[in-house]
């Protein structure tokens, strides 16, 4: 695939396969100014993009792909990756509930804000 149609295909930009190719996550084929962008390229694309979606650093991204290569059917990137990802969720829920405690904190400043703004119109009305 050109690099355009990558662009289409996982809605990227051309700047963003590029800084993802300068990480060594990507690997196109060049032709003089042109990139070719193969099938594992776009499985590899998939992967990053997913992996970006869950909270996963590039750096983390490279490791896990690099696993790929090691001729072991998998199992060494399956295994490290089922790690990374057990870690991930554990800080995700732990942000979760950090943020469902700030939301329960201020909506209790907003409801005791409303309540005084309401006494203090009270008291200006009597």
């Amino acid at each position: 695939m050109t690099i355009r149609e990558m662009c289409d295909a996982f809605d990227v930009t051309p700047r963003t396969l590029r800084f993802y190719e300068s990480k060594e996550l990507l690997f196109p084929i060049r032709e003089g100014q042109k990139r070719l962008f193969t099938r594992r390229d776009r499985a590899r694309l998939k992967l990053i993009l997913r992996g970006k979606r869950f909270g996963f650093s590039l750096e983390d991204i490279r490791q896990l792909l690099d696993l790929y290569e090691m001729g072991d059917k998998q199992k060494t990137q399956l295994s490290e990756t089922i790690k990374l990802a057990q870690q991930r969720l554990e800080e995700m829920k732990r942000q979760r509930d950090e943020l469902g405690q700030a939301i329960d904190e201020l909506a209790g400043q907003i409801d005791w804000a409303e309540q005084e703004l309401e006494k203090a119109r009270h008291d200006d009305a009597a």
